[in-house]
């Protein structure tokens, strides 16, 4: 069980640096693989048509090698044979007994098989184990490899007195190896001199060299077939992925607010129909859009024309509230408390009608951001001492950073900070509040905690909801819409920022406004934690939080003085 351990863990290790070598030159191909099915198409096809090239190849070259050897094996038998009877009609035909006519009838027998056969590789000695016989001819060779060639199993079987070959390897000069057959016979010469082996070797460089050629031929064939076959997938996927393109490019230019854009006709029956449904789909879009728009307008018109003829009675109603207030002296107490409840509505009435005209300026997507250099330390400061007298508690500045100015608006940035500082001074129970500022190379932000009743995660899913209260019973101090944190969402939103919160019950809350530094930063890190750093639980474990994407906006942006 140890080393079957051991082998998982040697295994696991080698995969991990496999894919930690491999990424480098695999994860593009990954990452295109996984997201191109023209790619995937391409390379399937291409592996197939790989295997199926490679196996016709395989098998073609071993049919045409087989072939090769196996007709100069069978054309070395015959001569082999031809030149070993030829030979031996010789020896029988001579009347030789003595050593020098022996010696010379084998100098005949090889030049008799070299004439007669297509090979000069001959060698012929003695067969081994036969008793002494002093007359007997010595061995004869004409080419050194032979002898090295024949091997003790070729001379066992050349004993029986059949024919036998072998295929050998013949080593040259220049040590290089050439493919041979050697094929053994015997011969019985007169007088008492026995029986000798002739060995004949027959070198197939010629056939290898054959072969070389085709492979070559295979080779160039195989990778010219796949050439052509990847050029003709390559534009075989263009022509069928053309029309998948056209809607692709047609979606994105209607989502880029073309609405005009329309895909055109394939002239291929299935495509048609997509490109007519797709096409009446678009029309109905542009027709919903157009109708959006129309009743947009009629809404914006409607609210302008509101806050228009609110205004007068309005104003009306101010002034003779504050004529009310300035002769209240005489009245009775309780004629004294309904003038200046008159006063307080008057003015809750006033800011309800601004942050409506401000949400119908988002809404309609025509804010202009009056930008200038900002330090946000300096801001918030500002907005704190403005509103210390009307906190039971402490509020504190711990500014860490962000004394660098930046461009923004400083009217909305001011608002944003102020209905945070003032939601905390609502819900915090009189506890100390911390207005935190720091930034980074990308960001600056500016977070705002409390210690007061918080909320549970379900209410802050819907604390940047419009006319929306965590506790609508809740008695506040400092008046208030329902409006104040969807209109800080979008002024953080319309600078490419980020507004977040964070809230426990029994544990307070956190407010994050993360910016950008410049329209260049889409992605960012927040210097500042969403979650408290003395949030301790496991669940809120986050303490620095993530890359943010600034959220998309169309807005006029319009510098001071320009």
């Amino acid at each position: 069980m140890r080393g079957r351990s051991r082998f998982i863990a040697a295994l696991r290790r080698l995969r991990v640096r496999w894919l930690r070598l491999s990424q480098p030159v695999l994860g593009p191909f990954r990452a295109r693989w996984s997201r191109s099915l023209m790619v995937r198409t391409m390379t399937i096809t291409g592996l197939v048509t790989g295997f199926v090239i490679l196996i016709a190849g395989v098998f073609i070259l071993t049919s045409v090698s087989d072939d090769l050897y196996s007709s100069r094996r069978d054309q070395a038998l015959q001569d082999s044979a031809r030149a070993t009877l030829a030979a031996q009609r010789m020896i029988d035909a001579s009347e030789a007994t003595d050593r020098g006519a022996l010696t010379s009838l084998a100098a005949t027998v090889r030049r008799t098989v070299q004439d007669t056969s297509a090979s000069q590789m001959v060698y012929l000695r003695r067969q081994p184990g036969q008793s002494p016989f002093p007359e007997a001819p010595p061995a004869l060779n004409t080419n050194p490899m032979l002898p090295e060639a024949v091997s003790t199993e070729l001379s066992n079987a050349v004993a029986t007195g059949t024919q036998h070959w072998q295929p050998v390897a013949f080593i040259a000069e220049d040590d290089l190896p050439a493919p041979g057959i050697v094929v053994g016979s015997t011969l019985a010469f007169p007088a008492g001199a026995g029986t000798y082996e002739l060995f004949i070797g027959y070198n197939l460089a010629d056939t290898q060299d054959t072969l070389s050629f085709v492979q070559r031929t295979l080779l160039i064939a195989a990778a010219a077939m796949m050439a052509f076959i990847g050029i003709l997938v390559w534009i075989m996927s263009r022509i069928v992925f053309r029309p998948i393109r056209a809607a692709a490019d047609t979606s994105r230019r209607l989502a880029a607010g073309e609405s005009d854009a329309r895909m055109p006709r394939q002239n291929d029956e299935h495509f048609d129909v997509l490109s007519e449904g797709f096409n009446d789909m678009a029309d109905t879009l542009q027709a919903r859009i157009r109708e959006l728009d129309h009743l947009s307008e009629m809404q914006q018109r409607f609210v302008s024309d509101v806050s228009h003829e609110l205004r007068t009675p309005l104003t009306t109603i101010r002034l003779a509230s504050e004529v009310l207030q300035g002769s209240s002296g005489g009245l009775e107490a309780g004629q004294q408390r309904a003038v200046e409840v008159l006063g307080t509505q008057v003015e809750r009435f006033e800011s309800l009608l601004e942050d409506l005209l401000e949400i119908s300026r988002y809404d309609a997507g025509r804010v202009t951001l009056d930008s200038e250099a900002t330090n946000l330390v300096t801001l918030s400061r500002e907005v704190v001492e403005g509103l210390q007298p009307l906190s039971p508690g402490v509020i504190e500045v711990r500014a860490l950073g962000g004394y660098t100015p930046i461009d923004v608006d400083a009217r909305r940035i001011r608002r944003i900070v102020s209905n945070l500082v003032g939601n905390a001074i609502e819900h915090g129970e009189g506890r100390p509040i911390v207005v935190s500022i720091d930034s980074n190379s990308s960001a600056v932000a500016i977070s705002v905690r409390d210690w007061g009743i918080g909320m549970s995660a379900d209410d802050a899913e819907h604390v940047f909801d419009r006319f929306w209260r965590a506790d609508p019973s809740r008695k506040r101090t400092l008046g208030g819409t329902g409006l104040g944190l969807a209109i800080a969402q979008e002024d953080a939103a319309v600078h490419g920022g980020i507004l977040e919160a964070w809230s426990r019950l029994g544990g307070g809350s956190n407010f994050r406004l993360t910016l950008p530094r410049g329209d260049s930063v889409t992605d960012f890190m927040s210097p500042l934690p969403l979650v408290p750093e003395d949030v301790t639980d496991a669940g809120d474990s986050q303490a620095t939080g993530g890359w943010l994407r600034r959220p998309w906006r169309r807005i006029r942006k319009e510098k001071r003085g320009s």
